[in-house]
């Protein structure tokens, strides 16, 4: 299994993005939901959507370019 980068959202929306694959059968992971959250600018900082290589196309069909 190898990770690959889906897209990057805002915070929020990458973990909805989240939940939609994974209710459609696809694991999926948002990274660096967490980063700044000590200076405050969380919301600032682009979410990685990971997803398994073999998933890739199937996951972009469902969510559409990033």
């Amino acid at each position: 299994m190898t990770l690959v980068e889906l897209g990057r959202y805002s915070r929020n929306e990458a973990h909805i993005i989240v939940g939609a694959l994974e209710a459609a059968g696809i694991p999926a992971v948002a990274f660096d939901g967490g980063a700044s959250l000590a200076d405050g600018s969380q919301f600032l900082i682009p979410v990685r959507v990971m997803v398994d290589d073999e998933d890739l196309a199937e996951a972009r069909a469902l969510i559409g370019p990033a």
